[in-house]
């Protein structure tokens, strides 16, 4: 991955995404937020049902957006460590999450997962 590449992924947060719709197959694109924590990429939401976590759920590959028409490949896997659940939603970036809805229901509830590129 090139360097120009690689800073977008560690300072952009709206992103989009290409998801197989898990019922009907069909390419599903969605904006949504991704945060670079720690240098691992990460997708979350709030608590709640989301479409785009059970497409990933039930095929986790995905394309990721972004400006410039750069398209990346990704496999996404779902976030269950704890503590590393905990260190996102305490990031700086992630302010928004914890003014709407308690630390600890984020940690237990959220869809998260983590991006593994595709080279």
């Amino acid at each position: 991955m090139n360097q120009h590449v690689r800073e977008l992924l560690d300072n952009i947060e709206t992103v989009e995404i290409t998801t197989t719709g898990r019922s009907s197959g069909a390419a599903r694109r969605i904006e949504i937020w991704m945060y670079a924590i720690e240098g691992r990429y990460v997708i979350t939401g709030t608590p709640g049902p989301r479409d785009w976590y059970a497409n990933v759920q039930a095929k986790p590959t995905l394309t990721l957006h972004l400006p410039g028409g750069i398209d990346l490949d990704a496999v996404a896997t779902p976030v269950t460590d704890r503590r590393f659940r905990r260190q996102v939603f305490m990031a700086e970036q992630t302010w928004w999450y914890r003014s709407q809805t308690p630390l600890e229901e984020l940690i237990a509830t959220s869809p998260m997962v983590e991006l593994q590129f595709i080279e």
